[in-house]
């Protein structure tokens, strides 16, 4: 059995207002963050759709075991990627249902962790990240949907720089291009897992997040991380959510 002590913390940096959003629910075993289309009318309407529908969903699925799912569980996934499909889908209907009038071109990143007894699994679309610290070593669990990286596949650099098209994101909850990636994880005592959006990433690098995620706990990584990002000169809003596994 394993003890999970759990924080999150969002702040909105030097934007006129904070379009992410972010869940902690250590009682359904789901961690959330959630990255409104910057640049998108609506962005933080989104984001918080977003990551309400996963809370509702996980809730629901919590009380009514039998619950109607979006769509048919695969028996080739555990219940935690099925709950995380089934997010993930439901998510982008509420989105679309609602991209009307202002709203009409809204969308969202998302990156989601759920724990439990069949272990553990992350999904994603877009840019917002999972990163685990294990034995000293700090890796990213995700891979940016986005022009960089898919440039990277055929071996191709992007034209200009690479900081000239960091932001360009090839998938979204909300648009035509809204499938998530799946990824089975196993969680062990020892392992810090951080859900953050680029905003907390970008300005702070592999370096400045391993500093800070050997803190004590869970909330300590948190504020700091935070804290971090903004003295480095973050423009965009900054969330963040830690996980520290334990021994129960």
């Amino acid at each position: 059995m394993l003890r999970i002590e759990s924080a999150g913390q969002t702040h909105i940096g030097r934007r006129p207002h904070n379009e992410d959003s972010y869940c902690v629910l250590p009682e359904l075993g789901l961690y959330v963050v959630a990255d409104g289309l910057g640049g998108q009318e609506g962005g933080e309407v989104a984001s918080r759709c977003v990551v309400d529908t996963f809370a509702g969903l996980g809730q629901q699925w919590e009380r009514e075991r039998e619950a109607v799912w979006p769509e048919v569980a695969d028996p080739r996934r555990t219940r935690e990627e099925n709950l995380l499909a089934a997010c993930s889908l439901l998510a982008q209907r509420n989105l679309q249902a609602q991209r009307v009038g202002r709203l009409s071109e809204m969308a969202s990143t998302v990156v989601a962790l759920a724990l439990g007894q069949d272990g553990a699994a992350v999904a994603h679309v877009g840019d917002s990240r999972l990163y685990r610290l294990r034995a000293g070593k700090l890796e990213s669990l995700t891979r940016d949907h986005s022009f960089i990286e898919e440039l990277k596949d055929v071996g191709m650099e992007p034209p200009g720089g690479a900081s000239n098209w960091r932001h360009l994101i090839t998938r979204a909850l909300g648009t035509d291009n809204a499938e998530p990636t799946l990824q089975r994880l196993h969680a062990e005592a020892g392992d810090v897992f951080l859900l953050c959006s680029d905003g907390l990433y970008e300005p702070l690098g592999m370096d400045g997040l391993l500093r800070r995620l050997s803190l004590a706990s869970a909330r300590e990584v948190c504020d700091a991380l935070v804290a971090d990002a903004f003295e480095a000169g973050g423009k965009d809003n900054i969330t963040a959510v830690v996980l520290r596994v334990a021994d129960a």
